[in-house]
C-alpha cells in the first residue's frame, strides 16, 4: 500500500528534576546541599532510510516520546540524559508543523535532522547555595521537551518524471528502460501509485525515473487524486510529457498536451518553466499526418519532439541519450530549506502560559510548566517559598493575575495550592 501522507505526535524528553539533598558523612558535620542537577531530555530526529517507500507504517503508530532525563541525586550525581529517539522515513519525506505548515525538516541527505528538542535538566539545590542561603530547601525542575503534531508528506526524489493522461504508454516505458516493474494493461489508471525506476546508461552514469500516474482534467485543483500524484513532480528536474500521437481512445493529441500543460501549472506555476521533453508514443497506430501535425505544433511552443513506439523500444534510445544531456546541465534535485519559526518580542521571552479564571472570587491559574515548579516547591522552607514567587513574577504569573482582575487579599489556587494575593 503506497502512503505519501501521515499526521503524527511528537513528545521530546522532559529534562530531569534537580534534586535536594544534604551531605552526610561521618566526622563531617553540616556538609552542605549536594543535589545534582537532573540529565537532559532526549532529542527526536528523522533520518532517511532507502529500504523505505511509503508512509504506511505511520497510519498504525502516531505518537512518538523521546525518553525523559533522569533526576538529579545526592552526592552532586547529575541524571542520565534521556536517549534520542530517530524516526526512519522515506528520503525525500517533509516535515510539517500541523497548525501552521511551517515546514521543519526535508529529510533528503543522509544526516539526521532535528525536529522536536528535549530540554535540560532542572538544577539541584548545591547551585542554590550561598553565604546567607546555606541550606536550600528546593531546587528547579526539569524544562519540559517539546511537544508538537506534524504532517509527514512524501514527495519523491526523481530526476525525470513521466506525465500524462492515463494509458498513453508512461509505464511501458519505465518498464523497457528500467528494472521498474509496473502494472501494465490496456485500460485507465493500472498505475495507481509512482512507480520509480534506475535508467542505466553506462557505468558510473545513471538517473532515476518516476512514473506519475495518470492525470486528468482538473488534477490542478485536486480532482481524481490530482495533488496526491502531482506533489511527486516537484523535484523533478526534467519532465517527460508523453501524448498518445494517435489518438487510439478518440482524444485529439494536441488538446490532451494543452490540458496537461494547463494542469501542471494550476498546481504550481513553477511547474510550467521547469524543462520540458514531448514524447509522441504509439506512432505505429498513427498515420504520418498525425505525427507530422503534433510535432509541428509542439516545436512551434519550443518542445522537442521524440516519435516512439515504447513497447518494442522504437527510437527509445535517442530520447534516453537526450535526457541525459539535458540532465548534465541542470541543477541538482530541489531540496527544501527549514522555515525559521516566527521570533517572539523580546518581553515575552520569559513568559510563560498560563490560564486563569474567576470562580466565586477564587482565581484559578493552571498550566502544565507549573506542576514542574510545584514539585519542586518546599512549601514548609521560607527561601522556598521565595524562589517561587520569584518565579511567579518573572514568567508573568502576577501580571496575568493583575491583568484578570484581581485585588488584594483574593484567593488565587494554583492546582490546590492556596494563598491570598498581596501587592
Amino acid at each position: 500500500m503506497f502512503v505519501d501522507y501521515a499526521k503524527i505526535k511528537l513528545k521530546a524528553g522532559n529534562g530531569g528534576n534537580g534534586a535536594v539533598a544534604f551531605h552526610r558523612e561521618k566526622f563531617v558535620a553540616a556538609g552542605g546541599p549536594d543535589g545534582g542537577d537532573g540529565g537532559r531530555g532526549g532529542d527526536i530526529l528523522f533520518q532517511p532510510d532507502d529500504n523505505l517507500s511509503t508512509l504506511a507504517d505511520f497510519r498504525y503508530k502516531r505518537k512518538y516520546n523521546a525518553q525523559n532525563g533522569e533526576n538529579g541525586r545526592g552526592r552532586n550525581c547529575t541524571g542520565k540524559n534521556g536517549e534520542n529517539l530517530i524516526i526512519k522515513v522515506p528520503r525525500g519525506t517533509l516535515v510539517r508543523e500541523a497548525e501552521t505548515g511551517r515546514l521543519l525538516a526535508d529529510i533528503s541527505t543522509d544526516e539526521p535532522q532535528l525536529v522536536a528538542k528535549g530540554w535540560r535538566g532542572g538544577w539541584g539545590n548545591s547551585h542554590f547555595a550561598t553565604p546567607t542561603r546555606q541550606v536550600p530547601r528546593f531546587a528547579k525542575p526539569g524544562i519540559p521537551g517539546e511537544e508538537l503534531e506534524v504532517q509527514l508528506e512524501l514527495k519523491l526524489l526523481a530526476d525525470v518524471g513521466l506525465v500524462g493522461f492515463p494509458n498513453v504508454g508512461k509505464s511501458t516505458l519505465i518498464s523497457v528502460v528500467s528494472e521498474a516493474k509496473p502494472t501494465i494493461a490496456n485500460y485507465h489508471f493500472t498505475t495507481l501509485t509512482p512507480v520509480l525506476g534506475v535508467v542505466h546508461m553506462g557505468e558510473g552514469d545513471s538517473f532515476v525515473m518516476a512514473d506519475i500516474p495518470g492525470l486528468i482534467e482538473g488534477a490542478g485543483e485536486g480532482v481524481g487524486l490530482g495533488h496526491q500524484f502531482l506533489r511527486h513532480v516537484d523535484r523533478c528536474r526534467l519532465l517527460v510529457h508523453i501524448v498518445d500521437v494517435s489518438g487510439s481512445e478518440g482524444r485529439d493529441p494536441i488538446e490532451d498536451f494543452n490540458i496537461i500543460n494547463c494542469e501542471l501549472e494550476k498546481f504550481d506555476p513553477q511547474l510550467a518553466t521547469r524543462p520540458m521533453i514531448v514524447v509522441g508514443n504509439k506512432c505505429d497506430l498513427a498515420t504520418d499526418e498525425q505525427i507530422a501535425e503534433f510535432k509541428e505544433y509542439v516545436e512551434g511552443r519550443g518542445y522537442e519532439f521524440f516519435p516512439i513506439m515504447a513497447a518494442i523500444r522504437y527510437e527509445v534510445d535517442p530520447l534516453l541519450n537526450r535526457i541525459r544531456e539535458l540532465l548534465s546541465k541542470l541543477p541538482p534535485i530541489r531540496r527544501y530549506e527549514p522555515e525559521a519559526a516566527p521570533q517572539k518580542p523580546v518581553e515575552d521571552m520569559t513568559r510563560r502560559e498560563v490560564k486563569i479564571t474567576n470562580e466565586d472570587g477564587v482565581y484559578m491559574v493552571e498550566g502544565e510548566w507549573l506542576l514542574q515548579v510545584l514539585n519542586s516547591i518546599n512549601f514548609n522552607d521560607y527561601e522556598s517559598m521565595q524562589y517561587f514567587q520569584r518565579v511567579l513574577i518573572q514568567c508573568g504569573v502576577i501580571d496575568a493575575l493583575r491583568e484578570a482582575g484581581i485585588q488584594e487579599g483574593d484567593t488565587v489556587s494554583i492546582y490546590n495550592v492556596e494563598f491570598d494575593f498581596v501587592e
